[in-house]
């Protein structure tokens, strides 16, 4: 009863934001208790609504409440931490389908919360006591409960496999290795274990190192997203812009056409009025003479008819207007709707012809090979880069955080590895280069190849293919003390500029795209490279001359 009596403080005593113990407690006005930090966050939230509520009863307040410690509830508190929390059910402790039983127990056995590597048993919480107050059990081995236990048993001596044979790749108890397994490479299981796990830290970092290197592509083309769309948003804008110029340009030329037309139309139809009414007033006068005529031609008197009759009639002039009448039905503007249809036609054919200039391939290019012209511009792509010593050949010493490559005279106990170049004295980068880069590499010595090259190059032996610059996967530019060239797939190619201790190396990668510029107070273009890059690239470099040349990749940022 005391037990539940407990219980029942604790769920009074608890807070209904964060269903924990309260932490200073507080109660509002409408009777409800919260932890002081639960309440004023929940408040806090509810800022901009200006009305403050109860989170059980809703009950709401204005202004925001000051909040003063419960102090009896406090104590109360305090009071019930003393007796400490509740023990759980036992029915939560009894082993079920998919736990580790206790061996101890009889009858209904317990869960076992360790198993131990030297009893080869394990236990629950009570039988695993003598394990910790016993100073027999202090050197056992505890470990998570497990149900494999009885694989650690040879099940032909019943001895434990404290063993390993590496011959035969097993574990093995210690009557193994002097029985069937004589004469193996045997070694204890632990520093076989040691041995193992010093290989599993290797593959893990090698692991977090290509998860780095995808999360930084995964990064470069999100950027690449990011610019494209941005692009084509400017692009879209820009063209929007233009084609609205056009067609105010074309509404302009319209309404001059219109105005021009009307004005001719003007001009015209006065024309012709003015021939009208010339041609109704002569038709007028006309019709008075004949009339007169008429009348004269039918007087009966002889005298009276000959004195009327003027002494000489005269002659009818010719028509004044005839010839200026010319009518074209319909006819009158057909010479500018020829010209119009001769434009239309033009810019027809001037946006069929040049429409492919602007079509999303073209655009694309343009885009992607927009080159940088200033080492300003080309520090905004500046891409850090640090050598693999797994790839790096024996005869090379990577130093500065694996930025700076030196050839030594002796050979060095590297590890062997199968990224590893096995005779030619070169070394690639550990990032994978896509988008767009820009690196710069600093030399001293003898001279060096600074070089890209596909992951897949063959790393083993003394053939071209091993060999930066000597195949198709592979660019690289040869860097001496007074001169410079280019190659690829074993062509080389003379390259002219001022020389310089400093390269630079800019890619392009989904153009395609590969540039190398001598940089000293300005950048000069030694050579540039357009094709088609298959996979992303990596950096290297490769040493011809004696030790102590050194190649170092220069931190921009």
């Amino acid at each position: 009863m005391a037990q539940k009596g407990v219980q029942l403080d604790r769920e009074i005593l608890s807070c209904p934001i964060c269903l924990d113990l309260l932490k200073d407690p507080v109660t509002t006005s409408c009777g409800h208790s919260y932890c002081m930090n639960c309440i004023k966050g929940f408040w806090d939230g509810e800022d901009e609504k200006e009305i403050h509520s109860c989170p059980q009863c809703r009950q709401s307040f204005t202004p925001r409440p000051v909040l003063l410690k419960n102090t009896m509830l406090a104590a109360l508190v305090e009071e019930l931490k003393k007796t400490g929390p509740p023990p759980a059910p036992a029915d939560l402790c009894y082993a079920g389908a998919g736990d580790v039983a206790c061996d101890v127990c009889t009858g209904r056995k317990l869960r076992a919360c360790k198993s131990c590597l030297v009893c080869l048993a394990s236990y629950c919480d009570q039988h695993l006591q003598p394990h910790y107050e016993l100073p027999v059990f202090k050197k056992h081995k505890l470990v998570e409960p497990s149900k494999k236990l009885q694989e650690n048993i040879c099940s032909r001596h019943n001895e434990v496999k404290k063993m390993f044979c590496r011959t035969d790749q097993q574990c093995i108890c210690y009557l193994c290795s002097v029985d069937e397994h004589k004469g193996h490479d045997t070694v204890s299981a632990a520093a076989e274990r040691t041995e193992r796990q010093r290989e599993l830290e290797g593959s893990r970092q090698n692991i977090q190192q290509r998860i780095q290197d995808g999360e930084k592509e995964v990064k470069l083309l999100q950027q690449e997203v990011e610019a494209v769309n941005g692009s084509a948003d400017k692009a879209v804008e820009d063209s929007e812009e233009m084609f609205t110029e056009l067609i105010r340009l074309m509404g302009e030329r319209s309404s001059d056409v219109k105005q021009q037309l009307r004005s001719q139309q003007k001009r015209e139809v006065s024309r012709v009025r003015e021939l009208q009414e010339n041609l109704e007033q002569e038709i007028s006068e006309l019709k008075r003479r004949d009339a007169e005529l008429k009348l004269l031609s039918h007087t009966e008197d002889h005298n009276q008819f000959l004195l009327s009759y003027p002494s000489s009639l005269p002659a009818l002039s010719e028509p004044t207007h005839s010839s200026s009448i010319n009518i074209r039905p319909l006819r009158y503007f057909e010479d500018v709707k020829a010209a119009l249809s001769a434009v239309r036609d033009k810019l027809q054919d001037v946006l069929r012809e040049e429409w492919t200039n602007v079509s999303p391939t073209e655009v694309d290019v343009l885009l992607s090979a927009a080159e940088p012209t200033t080492r300003a511009g080309f520090l905004t792509y500046s891409q850090e880069v640090t050598l693999d010593p797994n790839t790096a050949n024996t005869l090379l010493v990577l130093s500065e955080g694996s930025r700076k490559a030196t050839i030594m005279k002796q050979k060095q106990s590297y590890s062997s590895h199968p990224d590893r170049f096995t005779v030619y004295p070169q070394v690639l980068s550990r990032e994978s280069l896509t988008g767009r880069c820009y690196w710069e590499v600093e030399w001293r010595g003898g001279g060096v190849r600074v070089a890209v090259a596909y992951k897949n190059i063959t790393r083993a032996g003394w053939r071209d293919e091993c060999l930066f610059g000597c195949n198709d996967k592979s660019w690289t530019l040869n860097c001496d003390q007074n001169s410079y060239s280019f190659r690829y797939n074993r062509i080389k190619t003379p390259v002219s500029g001022p020389p310089s201790s400093r390269v630079g190396v800019y890619l392009d990668h989904r153009a395609g795209i590969l540039s190398f510029y001598s940089v000293s107070e300005t950048m000069t273009l030694l050579h540039r490279v357009q094709t088609t890059f298959t996979q992303p690239l990596h950096a290297g470099v490769w040493f011809y001359h004696p030790h102590g040349t050194t190649a170092e990749f220069c931190k921009l940022k």
